[in-house]
């Protein structure tokens, strides 16, 4: 049979690959005509598909008709211009193109020999985006240092979490891991504290200190020393502090020169995440949000929230690639190679989790060419100038709260309650989510600081104009009115 998909086929691949092309540049062109949040059921989908796999083989275009009537009823649609909840996933020409070649390759470079192409090719670019960064030498790969990409900053938490946990028990013996403590504020993301569990650090180890709006929630260097002091004349052993540039809550910045020294003084390891907001600081004017890094042992950002890179691609700089390789390093029969052996290359599946890996620094190396560091920027600049806008069209309505600080393109706030009571306002704040994200029309997430349940309104989608953070701003006015005139939380 003529139309029978071959396993790979240089000219069925043309074929069915431009369909697939053209599937998805219509799909982008149509996005703003689909719910931005999907409003389905659990369990639809079963209901929709067969109870198992077809035994011959069926025709692309009713795969495609499939997807387009079964499953982008399903699809919570991120690249949406109206999407403003959690953190951006971006996508980007450049990124898919990237991710296209890749997925083409199909390549498994764990160590050197298997593709030098797609180590030698990280190594350079991750250096390239550290002197975008201005990040210290210490964390380029010429030195003791350098970068991998990670699939995401929980990865890249746990692996310097093993890093600190096994030099610690290097140093204090095996039996020392009862006592290690690790320390962020309780602003930190979820991924460290399961990166403790994963660790084998114990619970009742792990430090989430307290931060409150005295200090926009970012972690005070006195509480800290106080925990370590207190920690240390209990006989454990501190090891380990991560603190956090733009945490995911409120976008709240730790002061990392203070933490930082204190975690020098106590010979902790350091660990920055600023998964989010490091992108907005190849912009000089938000270069100083990392202003202390230098004292960090390490260093995380990922490429796929705020900086055109298509998902997954965190990436994590180390100061010292040996600790990373010491903890995650296995040699065995059947990798072994000359390349490896002569202690002449850098093997990433070292540096990881897995044994496997992609070639995920193409799409970066395509991002970083194909727009440039210019356009980077202007990219960055105009979302946080539409969340600046965003917050003045708040601030002019009495109604509602700025409830933290705007730092970068995360707007706080809340719809105040008529009654100054704290749980109808919660309540209120929970109906005004609900009610905002069942229009289909825009998508935002919450939070709760203080005991506050407040809303986050994020811009930071490519496709994201000034009219659509006008219209959402509409929607939740509108919404807002309806509520407040039906009395709501009744």
């Amino acid at each position: 049979m003529e139309n029978v998909l071959k396993p790979m086929d240089a000219e069925q691949l043309r074929e069915n690959a431009h369909k697939m092309v053209d599937f998805i540049a219509d799909y982008y062109k149509n996005i703003e005509s689909f719910p931005v949040l999907s409003q389905v059921q659990p369990g639809y989908l079963r209901k929709l598909l067969p109870d198992s796999a077809p035994n011959h083989p069926e025709q692309f275009e009713d795969v495609l008709n499939d997807i387009q009537a079964k499953i982008l009823p399903g699809v919570t649609h991120w690249q949406s211009p109206d999407y403003f909840a959690y953190f951006p996933s971006n996508s980007s020409t450049a990124g898919f193109l990237g991710e296209m070649l890749s997925a083409g390759l199909n390549i498994v470079g764990f160590s050197w020999v298997t593709s030098p192409a797609a180590t030698e090719l990280e190594v350079i670019v991750l250096d390239w985006l550290a002197k975008l960064l201005k990040l210290p030498e210490d964390f380029l790969s010429l030195g003791q240092g350098g970068g991998v990409i990670q699939g995401t900053a929980s990865e890249a938490v746990l692996v310097v979490l093993l890093a600190a946990r096994d030099k610690f028990l290097r140093r204090y013996g095996k039996n020392s891991l009862a006592k290690l403590v690790a320390y962020a504020s309780n602003q930190a993301h979820a991924s460290l504290q399961k990166a403790c569990q994963i660790a084998g650090i114990h619970a009742e180890n792990c430090r989430f200190l307290e931060t409150d709006s005295s200090t926009n929630y970012a972690l005070s260097p006195d509480i800290l020393q106080e925990a370590i002091s207190k920690d240390i004349a209990a006989g454990l052993i501190p090891f380990f502090l991560s603190a956090t540039v733009g945490t995911t809550s409120s976008t709240a910045v730790d002061p990392l020169f203070e933490l930082g020294k204190i975690a020098k003084g106590n010979n902790i390891w350091f660990h920055i995440d600023a998964a989010y907001a490091g992108s907005a600081c190849i912009c000089p004017e938000y270069r100083h949000y990392i202003d202390g890094v230098e004292t960090a042992d390490s260093f995380n950002m990922n490429a796929h929230k705020w900086f055109l890179t298509n998902f997954d691609c965190s990436v994590l700089w180390v100061k010292d690639r040996s600790a990373l390789i010491q903890s995650l390093s296995t040699n065995p029969e059947y990798l072994r190679n000359k390349a490896s052996q002569g202690n002449m290359v850098v093997d990433y599946k070292d540096w990881q989790i897995p044994l496997g890996r992609r070639f995920r620094s193409l799409k970066l190396w395509m991002v970083l060419r194909l727009y440039g560091l210019e356009n980077l920027q202007c990219y960055i600049r105009s979302h946080i100038e539409y969340a600046k806008h965003f917050e003045e069209l708040v601030s002019l309505d009495q109604r509602f709260e700025i409830v933290a600080p705007r730092t970068f393109s995360l707007v706080c706030f809340r719809l105040i309650s008529p009654h100054n009571d704290d749980d109808f306002c919660n309540k209120l704040n929970h109906d005004l989510l609900d009610a905002v994200n069942s229009t289909g029309k825009i998508f935002l997430s919450h939070t709760v600081l203080s005991g506050k349940y407040i809303l986050r309104f994020v811009v930071g989608t490519p496709l994201t104009e000034e009219r659509h953070v006008n219209a959402a701003w509409k929607v939740l006015h509108d919404e807002a009115t309806k509520l407040l005139g039906r009395g709501s939380a009744n």
